[in-house]
């Protein structure tokens, strides 16, 4: 989840027709705030099963502060794992000062997610230790910890109202992640009433102070039931700095071996 899986990011409950689109003008079910955000999330989680594997193109444009850019393309590729979190593939194709970089993730449900960076110039992989996830991914406003594991297991909730973000109604929902290495102290999050996506988050760092804000774009469905966004923004409140990210060509179900999914294959990634 990547994200998730890469967004995803990224990822109903099974008494849900997953097809369809669901019309919720109420707040989710639950006997107390902590339990109708949990709901939500694993409803996400829920109706998100079963794409097998995916792959898609990503374009990121960095933004400094003063409205400069430059981009940079990759691959991703996704793997789904039963009863534990999804492993992603992240391989930079373009410019040449960053072509062959790559990240590898292991999600899992509770505990936390493995990552390796792979690095041309220095020819090894890096292991990032869980204390450093909150560190920026190749200097853009997305940290390593943004695009691994959005498992439900791994926050506490508390649901907070009823919204409506550019006219679509949402529930707002404090996610509070479990992991104390964590870059956030919490994490507000706008969801789509009709299909359960994110539209926006607010991110609070360390200090409980306003960090940055997300905003997903573009959610598309897919085969009838997966949704992904084709945009995902990233805005950092503090340096005035952002990173898009824009999605293209998503494949699903294309029989990717799990043996890719693995640091030998990382390091030959070009």
């Amino acid at each position: 989840m990547i994200v998730q899986r890469y967004i995803m990011f990224f990822t109903l409950l099974g008494i849900f027709a997953p097809a369809v689109t669901i019309a919720i003008a109420a707040p989710p079910p639950g006997a107390t705030p902590e339990e109708q955000g949990q709901h939500v999330f694993v409803a996400r989680d829920t109706m998100d099963t079963g794409y097998t594997d995916a792959m898609t193109t990503l374009s990121m444009t960095l933004f400094n502060a003063a409205g400069q850019k430059s981009t940079r393309k990759m691959l991703t590729h996704y793997l789904e794992v039963q009863n534990n979190g999804d492993k992603t593939i992240i391989t930079f194709k373009f410019p040449r000062d960053i072509k062959g970089t790559g990240l590898l993730t292991f999600e899992h449900v509770e505990k936390a997610d493995d990552q390796w960076l792979y690095l041309p110039a220095l020819k090894r992989v890096k292991r990032i230790v869980s204390k450093n996830k909150s560190g920026s991914f190749v200097g853009s406003e997305f940290s390593y910890e943004d695009i691994s594991s959005t498992k439900p297991e791994k926050y506490t909730y508390s649901y907070k109202r009823e919204d409506e973000h550019q006219g679509i109604k949402v529930w707002i929902i404090e996610r509070y992640p479990k992991d104390p290495n964590s870059g956030y102290t919490k994490i507000i999050s706008w969801i789509d009433q009709s299909n359960f996506q994110l539209v926006k988050q607010e991110y609070f760092d360390r200090k409980g102070s306003p960090l940055k804000f997300s905003l997903d774009n573009g959610n598309t469905l897919y085969l009838g039931k997966f949704w992904r966004p084709s945009e995902i923004i990233m805005e950092n409140l503090q340096t005035q700095k952002k990173t898009t990210l824009t999605f293209t060509d998503w494949a699903f179900q294309q029989d990717q071996e799990a043996s890719f999914f693995s640091k030998r294959s990382l390091e030959r990634q070009r």
